[in-house]
This record gives C-alpha cells, sequence and structure tokens, in this order.
C-alpha cells in the first residue's frame, strides 16, 4: 500500500467510507482523518430527509388496508360466480366451475395493488441515494453496519423494513449503543421479525385462557446476538427468564385499530408475572419496564463491549481484527457507557486501523456502491436490489438473524456473479464513461501499476471498465 498523500485518503474511502466519487479524494487528502472525524461531528449526520415516506406504522396499516380490501374483493368475486353457476344450472362440470371460481377471485384479488412493494423501492431509493451523495460515507457506512448488527428481514416485513432502518438505526449510530438497542428491540419490526407478538407468558391471562405459550426468538437473539455475544456465561435458563420478562411486548392489530395498528404496545395480559432472575441479576415485575430494566444492564455489561468492538474492527479493518484495537474500542465502550461516536473516533485515531494493508473484501453491497460512485452514474432501486439479490446479498433480507457476514470466505466464490455484474454495468455506462478519467481523476491515480496496464490493453471500452471495477482496487478496503 501507497503511503502518499492521495493513497491515504484513498484508504480513508474505501475502508471507512463509500468509496471514491469525483473530487472525493482531493477533497480530503490534507488530512484524510481529521475529514472522517469531522463528519461523524456534523449534525445529523446518519439521518437522511425522506418526508414522503411512511412511517413504519403507516405503512404497515396501508399494507393491512389493502390486504382487507384484496380478500373482500376475492369473497365479493366468489359469491357471484357461484350465484352465475347456480343459474346456469347443473349442466357444468364440476370441476370447471371450481376452477373458474378460483380464477375470478383471484383475478379480482389482484386488481387491488400491493403497496408494500412500492412502499419497499421507495425506502430502498432514499438508501441508495444517500450512499451515493455521501462525500465520504462513513456515516452511512456505520449506518449499514448496525442495520446488519441489528437486521431484520423483508422477507417477513417487508412495509416495515426501510423504516424500521431509518427510525431505529439512523438516530442513534452516534449516540449511546443503550439507546438504540432499547429502540430497535421495542420496534414493531422486530417484535414481528423474531415473532415476540406470538409469545405468551404461560402463566398470564392469555397464555392460561388461550394455552398458548411462550416464544424465546427475541430474547434468545438479544443475548447471542445483540448484546453479549455466543459462550459469554448467559444459560438456556437466562433465554427463558429473559423471554417470559419480554412477554406483553407486542402491536397493536391492523383489523381492530385502523389509525394506530402497527404501533408498540405493552400488553399485559400476555405478561408473565413475577419477579425474574436473568444473568445474575432479579428484576422485579414492573411491566414494561422490566424488560426495559434488563436491556439496559445488557448494554453495560463488559462482554457486550467486547462483542461490539469485534464486530466493528473485523467489519471495518479485517476479517482477523487486531485484539490491541479490540481492547481499546471495548474499554471505550465501557468508559464512556456506550457512547457509539465517542468508540468511532477511536476506531478512526488508532494507528492500526491505517496500518493494515487494503485486503479485506468488500461485501457485494459496498462493492456495488463504490463502482457506481467511481462511474458518477445514478441508481435505480429495483436495477440495484435486483442486483445485489443476484450477488447473494439481498436488500433487508439477511438469512438469518446474524445477518450478512463480514469475512470473505463468506463472498469469495460469488466473484463469478460480480464480474456478470461488473460487465452488465459496464455496457450500459461505456458510452459516456471513459475508464483512462476515472483511474486518473476520480481514483486520483491511486491503482496499482498492473491494474493500469489491464485496463490499456483492454479491447474495448466496456472491457476495460469491467477491468477496473474488478480491480482489487474497488473490491477491497
Amino acid at each position: 500500500m501507497g503511503h502518499s498523500a492521495k493513497a491515504e485518503a484513498a484508504l480513508a474511502l474505501h475502508r471507512f467510507g463509500m468509496g471514491p466519487r469525483l473530487g472525493s479524494i482531493a477533497a480530503i487528502e490534507s488530512d484524510p482523518r481529521g475529514a472522517l472525524l469531522a463528519e461523524l461531528d456534523r449534525p445529523r449526520a446518519s439521518e437522511v430527509a425522506a418526508p414522503s415516506l411512511p412511517t413504519s406504522t403507516q405503512a404497515f396499516r396501508t399494507v393491512a388496508d389493502a390486504n382487507a380490501e384484496r380478500q373482500a374483493r376475492r369473497i365479493l368475486a366468489t359469491r357471484a360466480q357461484k350465484g352465475t353457476q347456480r343459474a346456469e344450472g347443473p349442466s357444468m362440470a364440476e370441476g370447471t366451475g371450481q376452477a373458474d371460481t378460483e380464477m375470478a377471485a383471484r383475478m379480482a384479488a389482484e386488481a387491488v395493488p400491493d403497496p408494500g412493494r412500492q412502499i419497499f423501492m421507495n425506502e430502498a431509493q432514499i438508501r441508495i441515494n444517500a450512499a451515493l451523495a455521501a462525500e465520504i460515507g462513513f456515516a452511512e457506512r456505520l449506518v449499514w453496519f448496525w442495520s446488519n448488527h441489528f437486521c431484520i428481514s423483508a422477507d417477513k416485513i417487508q412495509s416495515m423494513s426501510g423504516a424500521y432502518e431509518r427510525e431505529s438505526i439512523r438516530p442513534h449510530v452516534l449516540g449511546r449503543f443503550a439507546d438504540m438497542l432499547q429502540a430497535v428491540e421495542g420496534h414493531p419490526a422486530m417484535l414481528l421479525y423474531l415473532d415476540n407478538t406470538a409469545s405468551m407468558g404461560p402463566n398470564s391471562v392469555a397464555g392460561i385462557n388461550r394455552t398458548r405459550g411462550l416464544n424465546e426468538n427475541l430474547a434468545r437473539e438479544i443475548l447471542e446476538l445483540h448484546t453479549l455475544g455466543v459462550r459469554t456465561g448467559y444459560t438456556q435458563d437466562d433465554v427463558t427468564s429473559f423471554a417470559n420478562v419480554l412477554t406483553g411486548w407486542t402491536l397493536l392489530p391492523a383489523g381492530d385499530n385502523p389509525e394506530h395498528g402497527g404501533e408498540f404496545i405493552f400488553n399485559r395480559r400476555l405478561h408473565e408475572p413475577g419477579p425474574k432472575k436473568v444473568v445474575g441479576k432479579v428484576y422485579e415485575d414492573t411491566g414494561v419496564e422490566q424488560g426495559r430494566a434488563v436491556l439496559r444492564d445488557l448494554a453495560s455489561h463488559p462482554s457486550t463491549a467486547t462483542h461490539v468492538a469485534t464486530k466493528l474492527v473485523r467489519h471495518f479493518i479485517a476479517d482477523e481484527p487486531p485484539p490491541v484495537l479490540i481492547e481499546r474500542l471495548a474499554r471505550t465502550f465501557r468508559d464512556t457507557a456506550g457512547d457509539l461516536k465517542e468508540v468511532t473516533k477511536v476506531l478512526v485515531s488508532s494507528p492500526e486501523a491505517w496500518a493494515l494493508p487494503r485486503g479485506k473484501l468488500k461485501r457485494p453491497s459496498e462493492w456495488v456502491i463504490s463502482m457506481v460512485r467511481a462511474a458518477g452514474t445514478p441508481a435505480d432501486a429495483a436495477r440495484f436490489t435486483a442486483g445485489q439479490a443476484s450477488l447473494g446479498e439481498p436488500l433487508w433480507r439477511p438469512p438469518s438473524p446474524k445477518g450478512y457476514a463480514d469475512d470473505e470466505a463468506t463472498w469469495i466464490d460469488g466473484m463469478g456473479q460480480r464480474l456478470d455484474v461488473a460487465n452488465f454495468f459496464a455496457e450500459r455506462v461505456a458510452s459516456r464513461i471513459d475508464p483512462r478519467f476515472v483511474m486518473e481523476t476520480v481514483l486520483g491515480s491511486t491503482v496499482s501499476a498492473e491494474t493500469t496496464q489491464a485496463v490499456g490493453r483492454a479491447e474495448s471500452r466496456q472491457q476495460a471498465l469491467a477491468l477496473l471495477f474488478m480491480s482489487a482496487e474497488l473490491q477491497r478496503r
């Protein structure tokens, strides 16, 4: 890795930001680290302006209303078709009549558009635009990191997925971890994703009356993935006890609440009564505050500091995080009561963060954004999300509550698919993008001699661009 001012600026943009775009290397070349720190101090650096987008609960109600109308039209169409068949008499074959009824019902239902898909695409476009427009993109990278750490899946709750990120992640990535933890675990999208809405205390009023039981998903993932981390001393008894604490954390159904459906509510009838012991401490039954008290203590637990620090260093710096850097971040986390801005500043200011070569493979979404930023083109949400899906990282659809993995082994087998995407994108932009301009001006002549030579020998502009997009300079951070 070079040690020139341009090389360090490029490193800052790739390792901590969204990759260079026209003018960004020159803009921070005099003080790359200072530019990163300045972005963290910008007011509302991680938030986006989206006045036209619905809140998560508004989106939830909109989809629920459409589903209700779809069901009503299905029923009316079925009734009408059966009435027609009765009027025509028994001459129509029974199988044909049933098929006609089902087709009429399906067509009537499909006449009602699905608003959830359009809400999702509008949210995706806002997210993509924010990543492309950012001068550096450090705050945006933090949003992507924390959204993956506290992931939900649009496969389960599509309408809320983008609003969940805007409401519970963006406002807190430079605030206190404890506040973000409270925001995400009480968000309706998380309660739906991890099935807490189906959880009842076995000795609660609802549990006794309905003979339904406990769901441990939310409690387990909070302990294992969101706070303490695996193998950190908690037991299955802690999971069960914590799950009982979280009973009653649910949301208002949309059907019965046209104005407030989808909003968080604590339903005491679902709540398991009595004190509970979680990770060595007894929490009295104070209703919703019982769960909030457990979350506060988990946020300040030493294991949480280490878990968070490890994930941050692995994401930004290296698959094998330097232990000294992990401990420095964890100590800052503990000393500042989980002040994430201070933790992030220590990450940027540490010599280890700049000493390692750019060897970490970008995740597909990060690579695609850096490619589009280098080309200087806009991105359409439908095409962009389709590309992400083809690369194995569909937007807001992780394969499990663990989120997407952050190591090379997970993504290296997808380089063939990346080549296909690079060729397709190069074909689309080759008529207006000069690869030499990208190398010399956008990337500030920080590409290697090998990449320069390969691009120079290409048989066409499209091939030259594809080679540049697939180069280590854009693939690695």
